[in-house]
């Protein structure tokens, strides 16, 4: 049978692990590098597992609280590109900018459920500032645009509107 083996033609690149000389078995062979035991890496994957899920979960967590203060340069953005005229494009993205964050605020227990722990009062506590923020920036965007009722003659017919300090008119042409 040894002989048939022989003479089956081979190829280059074929190795037999099945098949081992007495030389190979006497050389010890030294364990590769981050190798450990089969008794020592049960304890050592469990131990492992449970920090690297609870690593992960405070990192999502931090994640979900940092997301509306992610949100402020792209909503800067937004606020930047909408202009200040009074059309329906910028009243929508203001409508956008102020309706995202109180739905986010009024969900707010519902969206921190699951997270419990050390890091949990802190995270809310960074959500709402940041969902506060983009109100702010929404707030500031309708007073730029002049929604906004910050003058006595806003409201009360009675009293004069205020005073313009400035006036624009169109340019001149050159001939």
């Amino acid at each position: 049978m040894t002989a048939a083996k022989q003479n089956i033609k081979r190829s280059k690149w074929a190795l037999d692990f099945a098949h081992k000389n007495k030389q190979e078995k006497n050389v010890d062979i030294a364990s590769p590098p981050g190798y450990t035991p089969a008794v020592a890496l049960f304890h050592a994957v469990d131990s492992i597992r449970e920090s690297d899920s609870n690593h992960l979960i405070i990192k999502k967590s931090w994640d979900l609280a940092l997301g509306p203060l992610k949100q402020v340069p792209m909503n800067l953005f937004i606020m930047y590109m909408a202009g200040n005229s009074i059309s329906i494009f910028p009243i929508m993205m203001v409508g956008m900018l102020i309706i995202r964050p109180v739905k986010a605020l009024f969900t707010l227990q519902q969206t921190f459920k699951v997270i419990e722990g050390t890091h949990a009062f802190g995270q809310k506590f960074v959500y709402f500032l940041g969902q506060l923020v983009n109100i702010a920036l929404a707030l500031y965007k309708c007073q730029s645009m002049g929604l906004l009722p910050t003058h006595a003659s806003d409201w009360l017919a009675f009293v004069e509107p205020q005073a313009r300090l400035e006036y624009s008119s169109g340019g001149f042409i050159y001939v």
